[in-house]
């Protein structure tokens, strides 16, 4: 969620700064209910004090023996227009609550704007490999070496499912292994969160409510909301929620390993194929809390963090920093790592790095204390993949594969996998 105090002492800015992610945003109309609602309450908080001040000599006229009807009469009208001002002040502040949930972040001044055909590339690891043989798409090569089944997926689940079976199985876990051995080796901590999150966790995320529809509802006995989160990071930003962190407590650096649901994936052409979208896929989230003065550096260390995944396999990839128009609604700047597929003769997105501002506390109610003084703030928050393994497995599949249809496992994986360095067909 936006900061009110900056749209109304800025709001031209806000706007400009919207512009550049293709929303156009007036913030007249809310400005003069802002101003309206602001001088009731001072209005309000006046009448109160009458009250008060008035209610106080009712008792003082009684030990007297004197007539307090009129004054009586005074209060009930004074309490009739407070509790009709109150009911005004309550209604112009939800519609402030919901015209500001409306809204996607800023972005931050260094992102340009546009969609993506305007994302830049800041860096790029390794080359396209220039194959001797012709090369096999991963649908082909991971079945034919027994490591996913797709068909059996299909029958347990539905399109957009699969089954990791064999080396495939170990495979995957050798990457996860992977992931979480070198989170903990850079001191963050990890976390095994729940898969079923409530609406509150959707919306302090800034998931909910415009994109309900991309999530899988569950409904418990109890008939409350939840759903299967849709990644770690909806459940690790309400680690937090609702509390006040101590400065000395930031920042704070988490991680976890979870599977991740999505509805909206699966409908998509014959070139996404196979793992590159489904409705289930692992990943392991990196996460942090951070001052915001700090969170850029966080940003930049998250950035790295991610790409050193990604280049410790050996893999090919590019670096893309997101135009405003391609950032997500509650990120302020966004970092892609993209992994080279060679089937589809393109780039996709393996990890999303990105630093969310204050927009997410706001929603959270996530705070810190400043150890100088006392004042409490908003915190920064970040996330970004590391990684998802939908998108290894085919990259790792398609760049390390033979002409024999094995596939080389990468050096780092080895000692995860009991020493396998091929896989061979079967």
């Amino acid at each position: 969620m936006l900061d009110i105090v900056y749209i109304r002492n800025k709001p031209e800015e806000a706007a400009a700064r919207l512009a550049k992610r293709g929303v156009t945003v007036d913030f007249s109309e809310f400005l003069e209910k802002d101003a309206e609602r602001r001088s009731l309450m001072h209005t309000t908080e006046n009448l109160k004090a009458g009250r008060n001040k008035k209610s106080a000599e009712i008792p003082k006229l009684k030990k007297e023996g004197l007539d307090t009807s009129e004054l009586l009469a005074e209060l009930k009208q004074l309490s009739e227009t407070i509790s009709s001002n109150d009911e005004k002040i309550d209604s112009l502040q939800r519609e402030q609550e919901e015209f500001l949930q409306g809204l996607p972040n800023l972005p931050a001044e260094d992102v340009v704007a546009g969609g993506k055909e305007a994302n830049p590339v800041v860096h790029t690891f390794g080359e396209q490999r220039d194959f001797d043989f012709e090369p096999k798409h991963h649908v082909d090569l991971l079945t034919s070496l027994g490591m996913i089944d797709y068909e059996r997926g299909a029958k347990l689940s539905g399109s957009g499912y699969w089954l990791y079976t064999g080396l495939g199985a170990r495979l995957e876990w050798a990457l996860i292994n992977y992931f979480v051995d070198a989170h903990l080796a850079d001191g963050y901590e990890m976390v095994m969160p729940p898969y079923l999150l409530n609406y509150d966790a959707g919306y302090a995320a800034g998931q909910f409510p415009k994109f309900l529809g991309d999530i899988f509802e569950i409904r418990s006995n109890d008939d409350n909301f939840r759903f299967l989160l849709p990644t770690a990071e909806t459940a690790l930003v309400n680690y937090h929620r609702d509390e006040i962190m101590a400065e000395e407590e930031l920042p704070h650096k988490l991680f976890a390993y979870t599977a991740c649901f999505r509805r909206e994936a699966g409908s998509h052409g014959a070139n996404e194929r196979g793992m590159i979208r489904g409705h289930q896929f692992n990943k392991v989230e990196m996460f942090q809390f951070s001052k915001p003065e700090d969170s850029d550096a966080a940003l930049d260390e998250l950035v790295k963090k991610a790409c050193a995944l990604v280049e410790g396999l050996g893999l090919h990839y590019q670096l893309v920093k997101l135009a405003a128009g391609d950032v997500g609604a509650a990120m302020k700047k966004t970092y892609d790592v993209e992994i080279w597929i060679p089937s589809m003769g393109g780039y996709k997105e393996v990890s999303s790095v990105s630093n969310a501002g204050d927009y997410q506390a706001r929603r959270g109610n996530v705070r810190f204390r400043r150890a100088a003084d006392g004042k409490v703030e908003f915190a920064d928050t970040l996330n970004g993949s590391g990684l998802a393994t939908s998108r290894v497995m085919p990259a790792i599949a398609e760049q390390y594969q033979q002409a024999d249809g094995s596939i080389v496992v990468p050096e780092v994986l080895r000692p995860y996998m009991g020493g396998i360095d091929i896989i061979r067909p079967l």
